[in-house]
């Protein structure tokens, strides 16, 4: 077992605080604390929490320039001119160009989609697409989930007579874009009040702003796309609270009833038809499917299953996208291992920079996120050849990567993304100075406590909570995600009856313990091996998530373990 320092949230709030809001509304301790860590602390903000009401969305037009960006698509829809709409590769970019497009295209609208190719293109708008869409007759161009960094190529667009609209979430540089209308909640003069919007939520405010403009009833256009909006604002990983928190309740609702031919299929073919849909199953079963279209082959794979217009169309489709999910785990697999050797042989740097000319760029983000977390420091993972480099690197808690490859924009040929995310393109000649140079920057800005390993608590937990009941009861909290997190929970002193392991390898660890007189079976998933150094009637402490688990129609509380002290 890793050694973790535990750290428990509730220290952070103040006592009189957590009992006003026990008095109050008559809660426990521990639902006090999980709603105050979420910002949760007066009838305003619990009603809007526990309720998910369409009422905590905003109007889209608080956004810059959205009145512009609407006036100029109307005109674009009644003069038939050709819009195209320019996206990404990854989940939230393909929902993104589904959503709009759809809608544009209801709205009598002459509609194409561009997503550029992840190999031969990379991220983001780029001046050969750009041309060949303006000779293709395109007349407006709108970017979702992309083009805030793309200052050079809007300039470019407008000699070609190619007006742009940008629609973007992620971080501005100090100079953005001069494109006719740039809407993103990170503009430094933003006006919109929640910053925290994925690439498809911005798209859908724009599809909210139109669906007003002409005359539709927006909460039926609402509802039509939730569902869509919800699988890539839960890809994003942003954060579940505020007015995503109701976009993602509601489009997973949807889900379950939905009229989209592809999310039908995807649900088919990753077993879960017959699953309750929750964020965690969005997350892990849906969006690996969706995202392996453009990290293995074309990312119009997976726009295309979602425009599908019949579910045996869709069905083919979402087969082939299981297919290449297989072919990028298989990959996947292999680059990490080989990754890890590269990584062993560094001299503990507080930044691995790994490069190599054979690994798979649609996969490497993914190893690099691994790697990050075995390492326990930020990891970048660069793939190239004839002396250009792409990659994708993950940092840990505290460490803005964005800012750190700012500060070594020099020696990159391009970069963008987020504090934990971001990708960037480099000539071989620069990796070397680029790995000293971010190497030192680091340095001035990870502190040691940054480096431990650690574990949030949100707090300690009486025996008698462990009940369907209050399983039931923080079901409530849901959807969980970034933000909003499956609350995590400490049993001290609890006493060990039993540790076996489990699984066709022995790879799980199943538990049963005792406190109090209460008694619970747990599960440690991928830590078989610990049974070597848990004994019967061992005195331990457990971190662990409340599960309800099924079996045979009958529901039972079970402990997911995050972490044994004994």
């Amino acid at each position: 077992m890793q050694e973790k320092i535990w750290k428990y949230r509730d220290k952070q709030l103040k006592s009189e605080d957590i009992s006003s809001l026990c008095a109050q509304f008559k809660l426990s301790y521990e639902m006090a604390v999980l709603l105050l860590l979420r910002g949760v602390s007066d009838t305003n903000t619990i009603n809007s929490y526990m309720a998910k009401g369409l009422d905590g969305i905003h109007n889209p037009f608080l956004f810059n320039d959205m009145e512009t960006a609407c006036e100029r698509i109307i005109r674009a829809i009644k003069e038939k001119e050709k819009i195209t709409v320019y996206g990404d590769y990854d989940v939230d970019g393909i929902t993104s160009v589904s959503v709009l497009t759809d809608f544009l295209s209801s709205c009598g609208a002459e509609c194409d989609y561009y997503i550029p190719d992840r190999f031969s293109e990379g991220y983001g708008l780029n001046i050969l697409a750009v041309n060949r869409l303006a000779r293709s007759g395109t007349k407006l161009l709108i970017t979702v989930d992309c083009g805030i960094s793309s200052i050079g190529e809007v300039e470019f667009a407008k000699t070609q007579k190619l007006q742009v609209i940008i629609t973007d979430h992620h971080s501005c540089k100090e100079e953005i874009p001069k494109a006719i209308a740039v809407i993103n909640p990170k503009r430094k003069d933003t006006t919109y009040p929640f910053p925290e919007l994925a690439g498809v939520g911005v798209a859908f405010k724009l599809v909210l702003a139109l669906a007003k403009k002409l005359g539709m009833p927006a909460k039926d256009i609402f509802l039509k796309y939730a569902d869509l909006v919800s699988i890539g604002t839960v890809a994003d990983v942003v954060s579940l609270l505020g007015e995503n928190r109701v976009i993602a309740d509601r489009g997973i609702k949807a889900i379950s009833k939905t009229q989209n031919f592809g999310i039908k299929a995807l649900l088919e073919v990753s077993g879960c038809a017959e699953k309750e849909i929750t964020a965690s199953l969005i997350a892990f079963s849906l969006c690996p499917r969706i995202n392996a279209a453009g990290r293995m082959e074309n990312a119009s794979l997976a726009a295309e299953l979602f425009k599908a217009k019949s579910y045996q169309e869709a069905l083919e489709l979402a087969r082939r996208l299981d297919e290449l999910n297989r072919l990028r785990q298989q990959t996947e697999q292999k680059i990490f291992e080989e990754a890890s050797r590269l990584a062993d042989l560094q001299e503990n740097p507080l930044v691995y920079v790994l490069a190599a000319k054979n690994w798979h760029i649609g996969v490497i983000g993914i190893v690099a996120s691994k790697l990050c977390e075995k390492l326990g420091k930020p990891c970048i993972l660069l793939s190239g050849e004839n002396g250009k480099y792409k990659g994708s690197g993950r940092s840990i808690e505290g460490f803005n990567l964005f800012d750190a490859l700012s500060a070594n924009e020099e020696l990159l040929t391009a970069f963008g993304g987020h504090a934990l995310a971001a990708g960037l393109s480099i000539s071989e000649e620069n990796i070397p100075e680029f790995t000293k140079n971010i190497n030192a920057y680091a340095k001035k800005h990870i502190t040691g406590d940054m480096l431990m390993p650690k574990l949030m608590i949100d707090c300690a937990i009486s025996p008698s909570h462990i009940t369907l009941n209050w399983a039931n009861a923080l079901k409530r909290l849901e959807p969980f995600g970034s933000g909003n997190e499956v609350p995590v929970f400490a049993l001290e002193g609890a006493k060990i009856i039993s540790a076996n392991a489990i699984g066709a390898d022995g790879k799980h660890l199943a538990v049963r313990i005792e406190k109090d007189g209460v008694t619970a079976n747990a599960v440690w998933f991928g830590m078989g091996a610990v049974k070597n150094e848990l004994f019967a009637g061992d005195r331990a402490d457990i971190a662990f998530t409340l599960n309800i688990n099924t079996y045979n129609g009958n529901k039972s509380v079970q402990l997911i373990l995050k972490d044994i002290k004994k």
